[in-house]
Protein backbone atom coordinates (compact mmCIF):
# COMPACT_ATOMS: atom_id res chain seq x y z
CA UNK A 1 0.00 0.00 0.00
CA UNK A 2 1.68 3.47 -0.98
CA UNK A 3 2.35 5.56 1.81
CA UNK A 4 -0.24 8.11 1.96
CA UNK A 5 2.32 10.89 3.90
CA UNK A 6 4.00 11.89 1.06
CA UNK A 7 5.10 14.82 -0.73
CA UNK A 8 2.49 12.88 -4.05
CA UNK A 9 -0.22 13.61 -2.07
CA UNK A 10 0.76 17.34 -1.10
CA UNK A 11 0.93 17.78 -4.75
CA UNK A 12 -1.92 15.64 -5.58
CA UNK A 13 -4.17 17.47 -2.90
CA UNK A 14 -2.94 21.01 -4.80
CA UNK A 15 -3.66 19.72 -8.21
CA UNK A 16 -7.23 18.64 -7.35
CA UNK A 17 -7.76 22.09 -5.57
CA UNK A 18 -6.40 23.75 -8.93
CA UNK A 19 -8.48 21.47 -11.51
CA UNK A 20 -11.65 22.69 -9.14
CA UNK A 21 -10.27 26.66 -9.24
CA UNK A 22 -10.11 26.33 -12.79
CA UNK A 23 -13.76 24.72 -13.61
CA UNK A 24 -15.20 26.64 -10.70
CA UNK A 25 -14.50 29.79 -12.38
CA UNK A 26 -16.95 29.16 -15.25
CA UNK A 27 -20.16 30.73 -14.54
CA UNK A 28 -19.10 33.65 -12.47
CA UNK A 29 -20.48 37.43 -13.79
CA UNK A 30 -19.30 39.28 -15.63
CA UNK A 31 -16.78 42.48 -14.27
CA UNK A 32 -18.26 45.45 -14.00
CA UNK A 33 -14.71 47.56 -12.98
CA UNK A 34 -11.34 46.01 -12.06
CA UNK A 35 -7.91 46.90 -11.27
CA UNK A 36 -5.18 48.03 -13.68
CA UNK A 37 -3.41 45.28 -15.54
CA UNK A 38 -0.20 46.28 -13.93
CA UNK A 39 -1.58 45.42 -10.17
CA UNK A 40 -2.90 42.03 -11.97
CA UNK A 41 0.34 41.36 -13.34
CA UNK A 42 2.78 42.14 -10.16
CA UNK A 43 0.04 40.00 -8.26
CA UNK A 44 0.44 36.87 -10.56
CA UNK A 45 4.39 37.32 -10.54
CA UNK A 46 4.83 37.50 -6.75
CA UNK A 47 2.54 34.29 -6.53
CA UNK A 48 4.37 32.45 -9.39
CA UNK A 49 7.52 33.14 -7.18
CA UNK A 50 5.71 31.70 -4.20
CA UNK A 51 4.80 29.17 -6.10
CA UNK A 52 8.18 28.48 -7.09
CA UNK A 53 9.73 28.01 -4.30
CA UNK A 54 7.56 25.54 -2.59
CA UNK A 55 7.12 23.88 -5.65
CA UNK A 56 10.05 23.18 -7.50
CA UNK A 57 12.15 20.33 -7.57
CA UNK A 58 14.90 21.98 -7.01
CA UNK A 59 15.45 25.52 -6.64
CA UNK A 60 19.42 26.32 -6.80
CA UNK A 61 19.25 28.21 -4.16
CA UNK A 62 21.54 25.55 -1.52
CA UNK A 63 21.57 27.71 1.20
CA UNK A 64 17.10 28.08 1.30
CA UNK A 65 17.17 24.33 0.96
CA UNK A 66 18.01 23.70 4.38
CA UNK A 67 15.62 22.30 6.65
CA UNK A 68 14.17 24.39 9.10
CA UNK A 69 12.11 21.60 10.98
CA UNK A 70 13.30 17.56 11.46
CA UNK A 71 12.09 15.39 8.93
CA UNK A 72 9.29 13.45 10.58
CA UNK A 73 6.65 11.33 9.95
CA UNK A 74 4.65 12.89 12.92
CA UNK A 75 5.43 16.44 11.60
CA UNK A 76 4.64 15.85 8.45
CA UNK A 77 0.97 13.83 9.03
CA UNK A 78 -0.09 16.70 11.10
CA UNK A 79 0.64 19.20 8.22
CA UNK A 80 -1.35 17.06 5.66
CA UNK A 81 -4.14 17.11 7.73
CA UNK A 82 -3.59 20.90 8.11
CA UNK A 83 -3.70 21.18 4.12
CA UNK A 84 -6.43 19.27 3.78
CA UNK A 85 -8.89 21.93 6.07
CA UNK A 86 -6.95 25.07 4.38
CA UNK A 87 -8.21 23.82 1.27
CA UNK A 88 -11.06 22.83 2.41
CA UNK A 89 -11.59 26.41 3.94
CA UNK A 90 -10.72 28.47 0.99
CA UNK A 91 -12.85 25.73 -1.46
CA UNK A 92 -16.06 26.19 0.81
CA UNK A 93 -15.74 30.18 0.82
CA UNK A 94 -15.54 30.08 -2.90
CA UNK A 95 -18.12 27.79 -3.28
CA UNK A 96 -20.09 30.38 -0.70
CA UNK A 97 -18.89 33.59 -2.30
CA UNK A 98 -20.17 31.80 -6.18
CA UNK A 99 -20.92 33.67 -9.26
CA UNK A 100 -19.16 37.25 -7.03
CA UNK A 101 -15.95 35.56 -7.28
CA UNK A 102 -12.77 36.81 -9.15
CA UNK A 103 -9.17 35.81 -9.34
CA UNK A 104 -8.10 39.85 -9.96
CA UNK A 105 -9.52 42.44 -7.95
CA UNK A 106 -12.68 42.97 -9.79
CA UNK A 107 -16.52 44.40 -9.14
CA UNK A 108 -19.23 41.82 -10.93
CA UNK A 109 -22.29 43.08 -12.43
CA UNK A 110 -24.94 43.58 -9.95
CA UNK A 111 -22.25 42.76 -7.16
CA UNK A 112 -23.70 42.31 -3.48
CA UNK A 113 -21.58 42.26 -0.28
CA UNK A 114 -21.38 38.55 0.76
CA UNK A 115 -21.27 38.21 4.64
CA UNK A 116 -22.66 35.00 5.48
CA UNK A 117 -21.09 31.65 5.70
CA UNK A 118 -17.33 32.24 6.27
CA UNK A 119 -17.68 35.98 5.17
CA UNK A 120 -20.05 36.34 8.31
CA UNK A 121 -16.53 36.35 10.11
CA UNK A 122 -13.89 36.47 7.88
CA UNK A 123 -13.46 38.77 5.02
CA UNK A 124 -11.21 37.10 3.21
CA UNK A 125 -11.37 33.18 3.71
CA UNK A 126 -10.20 32.18 0.31
CA UNK A 127 -6.58 33.80 1.49
CA UNK A 128 -6.86 32.68 5.02
CA UNK A 129 -7.28 28.94 3.38
CA UNK A 130 -5.12 29.08 1.14
CA UNK A 131 -2.16 30.58 3.89
CA UNK A 132 -3.03 28.30 6.03
CA UNK A 133 -2.70 25.43 3.69
CA UNK A 134 0.69 26.64 1.92
CA UNK A 135 2.17 27.42 5.70
CA UNK A 136 1.52 23.60 6.26
CA UNK A 137 2.81 22.70 3.12
CA UNK A 138 6.20 24.14 3.58
CA UNK A 139 6.28 22.43 7.07
CA UNK A 140 5.67 19.21 5.21
CA UNK A 141 8.68 19.88 2.80
CA UNK A 142 10.23 21.55 6.09
CA UNK A 143 12.74 23.67 4.03
CA UNK A 144 13.30 27.35 4.27
CA UNK A 145 12.63 27.87 0.48
CA UNK A 146 9.01 26.71 1.17
CA UNK A 147 8.69 28.79 4.19
CA UNK A 148 9.95 31.71 2.30
CA UNK A 149 7.38 31.06 -0.66
CA UNK A 150 4.57 30.46 2.42
CA UNK A 151 5.54 34.27 3.35
CA UNK A 152 5.89 35.64 -0.21
CA UNK A 153 2.16 34.12 -1.37
CA UNK A 154 0.43 35.83 2.48
CA UNK A 155 2.30 39.19 1.53
CA UNK A 156 1.00 38.94 -2.08
CA UNK A 157 -2.40 37.88 -0.73
CA UNK A 158 -2.51 40.69 2.05
CA UNK A 159 -1.47 43.77 -0.76
CA UNK A 160 -4.45 42.35 -2.57
CA UNK A 161 -7.05 42.03 -0.26
CA UNK A 162 -6.53 45.59 0.53
CA UNK A 163 -6.73 46.62 -2.50
CA UNK A 164 -9.90 44.60 -3.03
CA UNK A 165 -11.04 46.11 0.06
CA UNK A 166 -10.91 49.55 -1.57
CA UNK A 167 -13.11 48.50 -4.37
CA UNK A 168 -15.70 46.98 -2.22
CA UNK A 169 -15.73 50.25 0.08
CA UNK A 170 -16.08 52.62 -2.97
CA UNK A 171 -19.00 49.96 -4.16
CA UNK A 172 -20.44 49.64 -0.68
CA UNK A 173 -19.81 52.70 1.13
CA UNK A 174 -20.84 52.74 4.77
CA UNK A 175 -22.04 49.17 4.35
CA UNK A 176 -18.75 47.90 3.93
CA UNK A 177 -17.28 49.93 6.83
CA UNK A 178 -19.62 48.41 8.85
CA UNK A 179 -18.86 44.88 7.72
CA UNK A 180 -14.98 45.63 7.89
CA UNK A 181 -15.13 46.84 11.68
CA UNK A 182 -17.16 43.66 12.71
CA UNK A 183 -14.94 41.07 10.30
CA UNK A 184 -11.38 40.50 10.67
CA UNK A 185 -9.55 40.11 7.48
CA UNK A 186 -7.76 36.96 7.52
CA UNK A 187 -8.73 35.80 10.48
CA UNK A 188 -11.92 36.25 12.90
CA UNK A 189 -11.84 38.98 15.28
CA UNK A 190 -11.65 38.36 18.80
CA UNK A 191 -14.41 39.66 20.64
Amino acid sequence: MPDLVSWRTVTTLWMAWLVYWIFSAWGVRRNERGEPMAHRFLTAFVLGVAVFLIFARTSHLESLARRFVPDRREIRTVALIMIIAGLGISVWARRHIGQFWSARVTLKEGHQLIQSGPYARVRHPIYSGIALAMIRTALFMGEWRALLGAAILIIGHWFKARREEALLESKFGPAYEEYRNRTGSLMPRLR
